[in-house]
């Protein structure tokens, strides 16, 4: 850096002599006086007091002192530091990046409530997400009614959802599954709201046939979709809850930010829990027993399924249940409910009767089959159950305490599986 000084003034013989004829003498002298205030001076400009080259300027605006390694990139943005505008001391300067770099519980500053002001614009900057990735959020509760092993599942609100129609806004709908194993088995849907990026819905779906041992294992997904009826419907975002955090008879009420999850990580989380998904593919039956002392019959109730295995090609299954009390007592010991058309989830609410005494009970095998009607074609089995004195864990439970407890109807949710196929017995 080169400072010049400024020439002396120059004298009256090099002065430009005004054009005019008329000028007094003390004209004449105030112009040779203040040579700067001639227009038309014949002299060199004045230069420059101060001359800096462009590398010097950048160097002090940008490097004020010696280069050091960079700690934090944020610190040198407006949006997450506040930059000084006057840069400190090159002495100071060299201190703050030293304490910054040597990661010391001053992070650099030397007033501890500028450190705190300064951590709490970071954290804020951080929580802040920008336009392209902000999804939105999503709001709902959670309740766990482990007497009737269902799971309430409470779909409040969605608020400052992503664009994704041209008009900027999106025809919103939350779809629900339940992981590992998800399929339309266990998908619940809400209603789609029309033309808004701030949906409320306030509508309750439920899951049955939830146990206590699927509340450890079980993750909630909730995703948010755009319906496109000319195209395929757009994903938005999700949010994923495990069930385990949920204490039975908790009304919890969650506020989650939207994400993307790759794909890639379900499909992991999938295969890691296989034997879990082949285990619950076939699905799930709740069945209520009541011996009744005064007709001396048992009622057996067939009440709803659960997260069946599809069948048919559309992803779905025509569901009916059978059942049969062994050993076979003719016609008498067959009942069949109804169909029920393109469900997973059906619900029958069918009751039957068995006339027989305590004593006989006690000796015999209640076999449930749940099968897929095909017309034309021979009904595929789903999956069956076994209720007895040969059965072991909770269908001996569900068998002895009809027994114990006469009169009283008792409800068991019973898991079907392959082997329950009844013995002998035509898939008609």
């Amino acid at each position: 850096m080169s400072v010049s000084k400024p020439p002396p003034p120059p004298s009256t013989t090099h002065l430009a002599i005004p054009p005019s004829s008329t000028s007094t003498p003390s004209s004449t002298a105030s112009t040779a006086s203040s040579p700067s205030a001639t227009p038309h001076s014949t002299g060199p400009p004045p230069p420059s007091p101060v001359k800096i080259s462009m590398q010097e300027h950048f160097a002090i605006n940008v490097c004020p002192g010696p280069i050091l390694p960079i700690p934090q990139i944020s610190d040198f943005f407006p949006r997450f530091h506040d930059y000084p505008c006057t840069p400190p001391p090159p002495r100071e300067k060299k201190i703050l990046k030293e304490e910054t770099f040597n990661g010391e519980t001053g992070g650099g500053y030397k007033d501890g409530e500028r450190r705190l002001d300064n951590d709490g614009d970071r954290e804020e900057a951080i929580d802040s997400d920008d336009d392209d990735t902000y999804l939105g959020t999503l709001e709902f509760t959670l309740l766990f009614d482990q007497e009737n092993n269902c799971l309430h599942c409470t779909i409040h609100k969605a608020k400052g959802l992503k664009a994704m129609d041209s008009n900027g806004l999106a025809d919103p709908y939350v779809k629900l599954h339940l992981l590992p194993g998800a399929s339309k088995a266990n998908k619940l849907r809400t209603k789609t709201l029309k033309n808004t990026l701030n949906p409320v819905w306030n509508e309750t779906l439920m899951y049955h046939g939830i146990t206590a041992a699927d509340m450890t294992t079980k993750t909630l997904r909730l995703c948010v979709c755009d319906m496109d009826r000319l195209g395929r419907n757009e994903f938005i975002g999700e949010v994923r809850v495990a069930l385990k955090k949920l204490k039975e008879g908790e009304n919890k009420r969650y506020y989650m930010g939207l994400e993307r999850i790759a794909q890639v990580e379900a499909n992991n989380q999938m295969v890691e829990q296989g034997t879990v998904v082949a285990e619950e593919e076939r699905g799930r039956i709740l069945v209520s027993l009541c011996y009744n002392t005064e007709k001396g019959c048992l009622l057996v109730g067939i009440i709803r399924c659960a997260h069946l295995a599809a069948m048919d090609s559309n992803g779905y299954s025509d569901p009916f249940v059978k059942i049969i009390l062994q050993p076979d007592m003719g016609k008498k010991s067959k009942y069949k409910t109804s169909v029920k058309k393109k469900t997973l989830n059906p619900e029958f609410n069918e009751e039957f009767s068995y006339e027989v005494t305590l004593d006989q009970l006690a000796k015999k095998t209640l076999e449930i089959s749940v099968w897929d009607y095909d017309l034309g074609m021979s009904n595929d089995f789903i999956g069956g159950v076994e209720l007895g004195i040969t059965a072991n864990g909770q269908r001996l439970r569900h068998w002895f305490d009809c027994l114990k407890n006469k009169g009283k109807k008792v409800e068991y949710w019973h898991t079907l599986t392959q082997q329950g196929a009844p013995s002998g017995d035509k898939p008609d």
